[in-house]
């Protein structure tokens, strides 16, 4: 059941080649602004385990468009696990919600080694309703996905377009704190993911800036397309 709380957005995700993400960020960048998390560079790295069951319930449930449906992961920022966060991402009637709380690298180790935290009072609902679907689900890590990404932000439309470049996957999911551990590329030579985050509406302009009819929609997460190529 998907509980109440946090906002709904739209998500929509493109496969591209090289020269279609730099037609369209020629197109956005006098639009939008770089996002400043991504600092100087305009890049940063992510990288995230996601968490399934034995059944590969959240696998399966995205192949047939299980609508609602969610699935939980932990996510850090350029192999650093200064900030390490535990993100439920929830999907309902084509929109998208994501609920997210801190973790410590305990916690973080813990539920890589499929060991659940203890339920307290004072932890986050989330981490409480992680344990639980641990117990319950048994949930346990499935697989390592990362890649380097360029977001631009709007702020008419809380809009946000990411350039998703060098998408791979690990299966070493034990070592995901860890910088060397084997990765294997999911998309073809060349081939990199643009997502478009907005609110209630697209701005004319970026809907413009957007319209390439050579790039193709895609329904499926970056979850599905690494476990499908694992």
């Amino acid at each position: 059941m998907i509980e109440e709380g946090g906002t709904w957005r739209h998500e929509l995700k493109y496969v591209c080649d090289v020269p279609q993400l730099k037609i369209i960020e020629s197109r956005i960048r006098p639009l939008l602004k770089p996002d400043p998390h991504a600092g100087q560079s305009g890049c940063y790295m992510i990288r995230s385990v996601y968490f399934d069951d034995e059944w590969d319930t959240c696998f399966r449930e995205n192949e047939d468009g299980t609508d609602p449906r969610e699935k939980f992961r932990i996510r850090i920022y350029n192999g650093s696990d200064e900030r390490i966060t535990l993100e439920c991402k929830q999907k309902m009637r084509g929109m998208t919600r994501k609920l997210s709380c801190p973790l410590t690298r305990a916690q973080c180790e813990s539920a890589l080694m499929g060991r659940p935290a203890a339920l307290t009072d004072g932890a986050p609902a989330l981490l409480n309703k992680f344990v639980v679907q641990q117990k319950e689900r048994r949930l346990s890590a499935k697989i390592i996905v990362e890649y380097d990404r360029v977001p631009y932000v709007f702020k008419l439309g809380n809009v946000r377009i990411t350039l998703d470049e060098n998408i791979r996957s690990s299966t070493q999911t034990e070592r995901f704190l860890e910088q060397d551990f084997l990765r294997r590329p999911i998309m073809p030579t060349g081939q990199h993911i643009l997502e478009v985050k907005y609110d209630a509406f697209l701005p004319d302009p970026i809907r413009q800036a957007l319209a390439l009819e050579t790039i193709r929609r895609t329904s499926f997460s970056k979850y599905y397309l690494c476990r499908t190529y694992k």
